[in-house]
């Protein structure tokens, strides 16, 4: 599907550095901000892939000298894009759905960058694009998922206020609603009545809403068991359990009021 028109789309002023010629009909996009030694553990894991799909990474706009040149073409990655704006995860995926579209692919997995997932699933995730899925959501609570070490206020988050609340509001039956790992058809990220390309996508916004009209939107959907591991000991985070816990719940309740819906339509390609 191609992209004429972008002229409408709100996405962050980003640099582009590109390594190699697009390969493949779907992409990875990693998003990813001062991991460290994380997100190069995680690309090394990749490499087994990284001849056969293409990644692009989504920086945020690190310091810390985890995504040097040599390093991303050591490993085949296809693309950087460094993020000079404002803005957060959402404005990332902003970032790389626009781009990936533009590029043509017709697929686009998302994977976070700090070495917690499965990244061996990738495959798995293309499979589903392959037969027609247009959402597919990683799933630690799934059979064949595993979770290791989640912290008990974050699984206690999705299982009881998260996943039951997206999944009343979308019409299907979620398990792992905040988890990054998933995998979108380039039919549903230019549907005219979702529209992600809008500034109201922020922090973690894009995730729920997503996951929400999906569904609502008609689109085929599934889960797939993937595993999550968190290391031992105190979990490093950037953002507080408390804190991001509110987060959620406040995105909850802009989802249910319908903050994030357009109130537009527009034909594929006009923008919002």
């Amino acid at each position: 599907m191609m992209v004429n028109d972008i002229s409408g789309w709100q996405v962050p002023r980003f640099k582009a550095d590109i390594f190699r010629k697009k390969k493949s009909k779907y992409c990875v996009c990693i998003p990813v901000i001062n991991e460290g030694s994380k997100i190069q553990k995680q690309l090394e894991k990749l490499k087994f892939i990284s001849k056969e799909i293409d990644i692009i990474i989504l920086d945020g706009g690190s310091t810390d000298g985890s995504l040097n040149e040599s390093f991303l073409k050591e490993h085949n990655i296809r693309a950087l894009l460094t993020k000079q704006d404002k803005g957060k995860l959402s404005a990332q995926l902003r970032m790389g759905f626009s781009y990936a579209l533009q590029e043509g692919y017709e697929g686009v997995i998302t994977v976070d960058g700090n070495n917690k997932d499965s990244v061996e699933s990738v495959p798995n995730f293309v499979a589903k694009l392959e037969e027609g899925y247009d959402f597919v959501q990683g799933s630690r609570y799934v059979p064949g998922g595993k979770e290791i070490n989640t912290p008990l206020s974050r699984k206690l988050a999705i299982k009881l206020i998260h996943a039951p609340f997206i999944s009343l509001m979308a019409g299907f039956r979620y398990t792992d609603t905040t988890n990054g790992f998933r995998a979108h058809s380039a039919q549903l990220l230019l549907d005219p009545n979702l529209q992600p390309f809008r500034n109201v996508f922020d922090t973690y916004e894009l995730l729920a809403y997503l996951s929400v009209k999906a569904p609502q939107l008609g689109y085929k959907v599934t889960e797939i068991p993937v595993t999550r591991s968190y290391p031992t000991g105190k979990v490093p985070t950037k953002i507080s359990p408390l804190r991001g816990n509110m987060l959620l719940i406040k995105i909850l309740f802009n989802l249910f009021v319908r903050k994030y819906d357009s109130n537009k339509t527009y034909s594929i390609g006009e923008g919002v």
